[in-house]
């Protein structure tokens, strides 16, 4: 079993519908990194990474405007063999919940293998005293 980090770019949007009526325009730009500790292979056999798009109200609940599926399988199974592997940053469609196109996103994804030479237990590493 390979452990490691997967590490997803969310970069950037386009099309996406405007929910609100003085809304900031169908176009954004994130450029956000986020990083999650994966392991491979995994418990179940669904290797798939759900970007789910929201807008910000201030004064009521956020609104579901879409969502993204990345398949990571090949990703991640390249990564544990080779040490890392990359999906370098691409586009990819958002749909609504009845699965209408509404948009695309632009996302870019690296699975880095994290190479332990500690046992680790629940985020702490088993001390030499």
């Amino acid at each position: 079993m390979a452990v490691g980090i997967l590490e997803v770019l969310l970069v950037s949007a386009k099309g996406l519908e405007d929910t609100d009526f003085l809304g900031g325009g169908s176009s954004s730009s994130w450029n956000e990194r986020f990083t999650f500790k994966v392991e491979y292979p995994g418990s179940g056999d669904d290797y798939k990474l759900i970007l789910k798009i929201m807008d910000k109200d201030t004064f009521s609940a956020d609104d579901f405007v879409g969502q993204a599926t990345i398949y990571v399988e090949d990703l991640l199974a390249i990564g544990a063999e080779n040490g890392n592997a990359e999906l370098h940053p691409g586009k990819y469609s958002v749909v609504q919940a009845d699965l209408s196109y509404c948009g695309e996103i632009q996302v870019g994804v690296t699975f880095t293998r994290k190479v332990e030479d500690e046992e680790e237990y629940g985020g702490w590493k088993e001390s030499s005293f």
